[in-house]
């Protein structure tokens, strides 16, 4: 079994989430006792937010370099950004390190691609739904249509997620907004759903939508399972 690295802490309330989803898919695929061999460093989000907030992607980019050199050095054998928006930075975190970083849009795109979907929803933080380095990724590696909420609906999603979500705050009202801004990108034709924010899972679940929800934290987490078990 191959080492995960996970860099964590963006924030630890999805970072939990990656722990538990791999461990636990690993018990199931080999029994008994089994977990992951997995290493996490968690930076300090606080940090990180106000680099985003400030637009200092390169000094973001530089510190995940350096801890994604740690895990390196530690034994991992791949390494996963335990967050959608962070990918932003995603080309110079790879260039830092030998070994492979896995991408969460990749992780995603199989899935979504492997459905049979073409057009999809995609919900986040604004960095994720108004940028091109995710919907790109899609569109030219998968092929797929992706459609974003407006952009005052984007703000409720942006405020969600940082204000509620990152906290570990799960409001009623908020949960509706979502399922409202779910259907809004239905009904102008996205046959699936990216939650893509690795807390929105957090809040919104399968019966919420009536398309299918492609949620990014589980899929990245498997995607480092399959590589971690993957026959030499």
């Amino acid at each position: 079994m191959k080492t995960i690295g996970l860099i964590g802490g963006m924030s630890w309330e999805s970072s939990l989430e990656y722990y538990r989803i791999i461990n636990e898919a690993v018990k199931a695929r080999l029994g008994g006792l089994h977990s992951a061999r997995c290493l996490m460093y968690s930076v300090e989000f606080a940090e990180v937010e106000e680099m985003q907030r400030q637009g200092r992607w390169a000094e973001s980019a530089d510190l995940l370099s350096q801890v994604a050199r740690s895990l390196e050095a530690a034994g991992a054998d791949c390494i996963v950004i335990c967050t959608n928006t962070m990918h932003k930075v995603a080309s110079e975190v790879q260039a830092a390190v030998r070994i492979p970083l896995l991408h969460i849009a990749d992780a995603t795109g199989l899935q979504i691609q492997q459905c049979g979907l073409q057009a999809v929803g995609l919900l986040g933080t604004r960095f994720t739904m108004e940028e091109t380095f995710y919907k790109d990724r899609l569109v030219e590696r998968f092929g797929l249509q992706v459609l974003v909420p407006p952009l005052a609906e984007r703000e409720v999603l942006h405020r969600v997620i940082y204000e509620e979500l990152c906290l570990g705050t799960i409001v009623p009202s908020s949960k509706q907004w979502f399922k409202d801004i779910i259907e809004g990108l239905v009904q102008v034709g996205a046959q699936g759903i990216i939650l893509g924010c690795t807390e929105i899972g957090l809040l919104i679940h399968e019966e919420d939508s009536r398309v299918p929800l492609f949620d990014t934290t589980q899929l990245h987490a498997l995607a480092a399972v399959d590589f971690a078990l993957a026959q030499e």
